[in-house]
Order: structure tokens, then C-alpha cells, then sequence
């Protein structure tokens, strides 16, 4: 049964961000068991970052090496041409899925939406970005959104960005979506699977369609119990 993360009460007793981190690790340890050998899911999550102007500077350890720095080995490049804004996802927490024939290669990605993905319009329209990246590389997709304190609809903007003529409109505020890239009598394709969620509902199991392997099922609602139990979130 979802429970409603970003308000009171709960959202006064437990974290959200730590939840999604304990969430996506469960969801990770659930693929992992049902993918065939050669395959497996590994949770990222990252919080917070945010970038203005970043400057690294390594200090000189001794007076030594600063004399073995000579004017050959020192170089400065000239001030950039441009400087443009460019928005960046800065809250991740997703579950990505390899194949680790010749080395890992990411096949699949589970999206779980943070209220910083949906706060304002540039942070959207990274967020979407990154989505359309994946599709376009025919990385399987599946999202997650069960922010209840924001409203935007980040599955209708994906669908506005890879399909604008299509006049698709699937909304709702909080969701749970899967997409296929796929060929379809020699059309490329995108196939959609779209779940609304409300607060009180069982959770979805979704398809997660691995680039090259094989379909692998979600289980969106035993990971979120098992989670909620971890944490000792009742009712």
C-alpha cells in the first residue's frame, strides 16, 4: 500500500531521500536475483549537487616539487569563448542494469522521481533529457514518480519531447511508467506502458525491457513493503 512520503504525518517521521535510497537497493537486489548470469543491477543515488563554478586546486606538497615545476610543464588555457547555462540532473536515484559481456554496459534503468526533478523547468526538462537519452539508445525505462508535494507531470513532458505530434496525453500526478524502443514492421517505435498511482493503492509490477537481453519484471510493491518494513513504517 503506498503511503504518502512527502507529508504529514510521515514525511515528519522518515526522510523521503533515505527511503528512496533504501527503496532503489531493494529494487537493485530483486533484478539481480532474476537476471541470468552475465547480467546484474547496481542502485545510484546521488543528493544535492550542485554546481556554480567549480574550481579544483592542488597544493604543491614541498618546495621541492614546486621547483621541479618549470615553465614547460605549467600551462593556462585562455578564457572559454562561451559561457552557457546548462542544467544538470542534480538529484539521482535510480537502479541501473548491466550486461557484463566484455564488460559492463548499461542495458536498463529504473528512475525513482525526487522532488527536485519536478521543482522547476530546467531541472525538468534535464531530467527528461536524460530519459530521452536512454530511449534513443534503446535502453530499457522504467519511472517512478510518487512525489505528492510538486505537480508536474514529467511522463507527459517525456512524451512531448520524443512523440510531439502524437497528441498522447497520459496524465497523472503520481505514476509509475515503462518504454520500449522497438521496431515494429520496420517502424521505430516506442512502446509505453503508463500506471496511474494513488496513495492507499497497491503498487504496479512494470516491465523492464533490457537492451539485447531479456524482460525483466519490476515488483514495485513487494520492494516497497519490504522497505517500509526495513524502516519500520507502518500503517
Amino acid at each position: 500500500m503506498l503511503r504518502d512520503h512527502f507529508h504529514p504525518p510521515l514525511s515528519e517521521q522518515r526522510f523521503w531521500h533515505a527511503f528512496h535510497n533504501a527503496w532503489a537497493t531493494h529494487i537493485a537486489d530483486d533484478l539481480t536475483q532474476r537476471l541470468p548470469p552475465g547480467w546484474f543491477a547496481s542502485p545510484n543515488v546521488q543528493f544535492g549537487i550542485e554546481i556554480d563554478v567549480a574550481t579544483f586546486e592542488e597544493a604543491i606538497a614541498s618546495a621541492d616539487a614546486e621547483r621541479a615545476l618549470n615553465a614547460e610543464d605549467t600551462w593556462t588555457p585562455r578564457q572559454p569563448t562561451m559561457t552557457v547555462e546548462y542544467p544538470i540532473t542534480t538529484d539521482i536515484v535510480q537502479v541501473d542494469v548491466y550486461s557484463s559481456d566484455g564488460g559492463p554496459m548499461l542495458v536498463g534503468a529504473i528512475e525513482l522521481v525526487s522532488p527536485s526533478n519536478k521543482d522547476r523547468e530546467e531541472h525538468r526538462d534535464a531530467f527528461v533529457s536524460k530519459c530521452d537519452a536512454y530511449l534513443r539508445e534503446g535502453i530499457g525505462l522504467v519511472v517512478v514518480d510518487i512525489v505528492t508535494n510538486r505537480s508536474a507531470d514529467l511522463h507527459q513532458d517525456l512524451l512531448e519531447r520524443v512523440a510531439p505530434e502524437s497528441n498522447l496525453r497520459e496524465t497523472s500526478r503520481i505514476y509509475a511508467a515503462a518504454y520500449r524502443a522497438a521496431v515494429h514492421k520496420d517502424i521505430a517505435s516506442l512502446d509505453i506502458w503508463h500506471e496511474p498511482l494513488s496513495i492507499g493503492g497497491i503498487l504496479p509490477k512494470m516491465p523492464l525491457y533490457l537492451r539485447g537481453g531479456p524482460l525483466v519484471p519490476v515488483d514495485l510493491e513487494a520492494t516497497y513493503e519490504l522497505t517500509c518494513r526495513g524502516q519500520r513504517i507502518v500503517g
